[in-house]
């Protein structure tokens, strides 16, 4: 195990091999097998693409010896900056076939998330697209060098480029070094021998890669994840989820991200021979159209995503009598507009409560479709364990709200070198998740909110989620937003921020008040204040950003801006 990781415990790494979901193989040959069963079937779609299995085993190979020719090998770490495109992918099993480490950075990050990802892996190659959306990622790879420069650290030492590289290297040109090498022709000198000379297989329980924590506060810590763990992620969420080779899976939300990596996404996708497409824009106009032309079966959409195809397929309908599947996850969609995906977009609607960390729970496609619209889901593993406590970690009754411990054979049981942190986030091998959840008979769960969420107000607990969920109910009220406010008397006081129905006249605060009483909600858990807003800020993973709310939270609200790499509404985001 890779120091600075915790190993899951001896006696339960044989219990997952002895049970069989561990299978003892690198992550990267998910890719491997399917290309071996069916090279012939496409595998990835993208803009002017189109890749046979085989042809993208073959180039993944290829980029691999490209890559070991450049200097870079087992145990080196690569921040992955890549939207979703084919060099993602090609990039993805290509590090892990030289035993190399991909840190996953999300589109939308910047300047500080990069310094500090680059800083804290030690990253050793840094992959870029040249420009996207407009920004160009070989100026902000020459500003990173500075700041790290300039803190006494170490810049990476390649800057790998999709497209134009300027001084920078072409991951093309890596990829063409590694097609002559693989035609006999080597360059001369020392790469050649290295490249020649390919390392051994990684051992299946070191870590593969790295994924990013979610939290919408701080800079991102980094989930070890290994082949063993995350392969069976892959699978599990597959299986649940009904993918087989005739899936086509549109990657609407940033590969980058957990959700849509291998929940299951692109990993798991490709790990039963189904078809990945990539869109060029993460705008609901250009999916739906995929979705058409491409006869896309499934998908994955966070809320406030899922809201502007509800608008945009209501306004300009596309035929979306393909698709069979829209899994939603990264927060909980509020019932009314959970309720519009199968009569809008056609497809079943699944829910999906994980993390990047590890639990991953989701309905079920036969599941009754009043429970569908209750919960966030089951675990996907037989051998997942949950358990709600209260703040003594003391279980607390069934359909009791508590705080969720999880531990299971993809579960991590401790971030990259934080001891001082993790002696906070694990108790005897359990994750503490952060979330406040209730229990349901059958196991599934509800998702109520996040122990941070929680608002103590003069000493009474109010759960930000449970008074979102009835404002929005509010006929002025089209999506909420609820923080915790420094109070002098209380401790902490009720902020609530309402984006409003078209033409609608924002109550009161008093008004909310006096219409959430009347829906059954303590008086005390009413809005001290109530703030209007254009939109909600967004994180760049498309959650509400709580921290942005809770800052601007002493005046006025500004209109808030989508992040960088957000679909830019045209109706508000939730």
């Amino acid at each position: 195990m890779l120091t600075g990781c915790t190993p899951w415990p001896p006696d339960d790494a044989a219990r997952y091999r002895r049970e069989g979901y561990w299978r003892d193989e690198p992550l990267d040959a998910l890719l491997r097998h399917a290309a071996r069963a069916h090279p012939e079937r496409t595998a990835l779609v993208a803009p002017g693409v189109r890749l046979r299995y085989a042809e993208l085993d073959a180039r993944a190979d290829d980029l691999a010896r490209g890559l070991l020719a450049l200097g870079l090998g087992p145990g080196d770490r690569a921040v992955v900056h890549l939207p979703n495109r084919p060099e993602f992918v090609l990039a993805t099993f290509a590090l892990l076939r030289i035993g190399a480490l991909p840190v996953y950075a999300l589109p939308a990050h910047r300047e500080q998330e990069i310094v500090h990802l680059c800083a804290v892996s030690g990253a050793a190659a840094y992959l870029v697209p040249d420009r996207h959306l407009g920004h160009d990622h070989r100026a902000l790879a020459r500003t990173v060098a500075e700041r790290l420069a300039a803190r006494g650290g170490t810049a990476p030492r390649h800057v790998l480029v999709a497209g134009d590289a300027q001084e920078f290297t072409a991951l093309d040109e890596v990829e063409r070094t590694g097609r002559a090498l693989r035609a006999d022709r080597p360059p001369t000198g020392r790469a050649a021998a290295l490249a020649t000379d390919p390392p051994p297989a990684p051992a299946a329980d070191d870590v593969a890669l790295f994924l990013l924590s979610g939290g919408t506060t701080g800079l991102p810590k980094l989930i070890p994840r290994t082949h063993d763990d995350y392969a069976y992620n892959a699978r599990a969420a597959a299986e649940v989820c009904g993918f087989d080779s005739t899936t086509v899976y549109l990657a609407a939300l940033p590969a980058a991200h957990n959700f849509a990596l291998a929940c299951p996404g692109v990993l798991g996708t490709l790990a039963v021979g189904g078809t990945v497409v990539l869109p060029a824009d993460p705008g609901p106009g250009e999916a739906l159209r995929l979705v058409a032309e491409e006869g896309v079966t499934a998908t994955a959409l966070v809320p406030s995503l899922l809201a502007l195809w509800l608008e945009a397929q209501s306004a300009l309908p596309e035929d979306l009598s393909s698709l069979r599947l829209v899994q939603v996850g990264g927060a909980r969609p509020d019932a009314a507009t959970a309720a519009r995906v199968g009569p809008v977009l056609g497809g079943t609607l699944q829910q999906v409560f994980g993390m990047a960390e590890g639990l991953l729970c989701m309905t079920r496609p036969d599941d009754p479709p009043d429970l569908v619209l209750a919960c966030q889901g089951r675990p996907v593993s037989p051998a997942d364990e949950v358990r709600v406590v209260d703040a003594e970690d003391r279980d607390v009754p069934p359909g009791t709200v508590g705080a969720l411990l999880a531990r299971g054979p993809y579960t991590l049981r401790g971030y990259y070198r934080m001891p001082e942190h993790d002696a906070l986030a694990f108790t005897g091998g359990w994750y503490r998740t952060g979330d406040l959840v209730r229990a349901l008979p059958g196991g599934n769960l509800v998702v109520e909110g996040r122990v941070k969420e929680l608002i103590n107000r003069a000493g009474d607990k109010v759960s930000a989620k449970e008074v979102e969920d009835q404002l929005v109910a509010h006929p002025a009220i089209r999506q909420a937003a609820v923080v915790a406010e420094p109070d002098p008397l209380l401790g902490e006081r009720v902020a609530a921020f309402v984006v409003l129905e078209s033409g609608a006249v924002c109550p009161t605060a008093a008004e909310a008040g006096v219409f959430l009483r009347g829906r059954g909600l303590a008086a005390y858990k009413a809005p001290d204040r109530l703030q209007p807003v254009g939109s909600l800020p967004l994180t760049a993973i498309g959650k509400v950003d709580r921290k942005a709310l809770l800052g601007a939270s002493t005046g006025a609200a500004p209109d808030a801006v989508p992040a960088p790499d957000s679909p830019a509404p045209s109706a508000q985001p939730g």
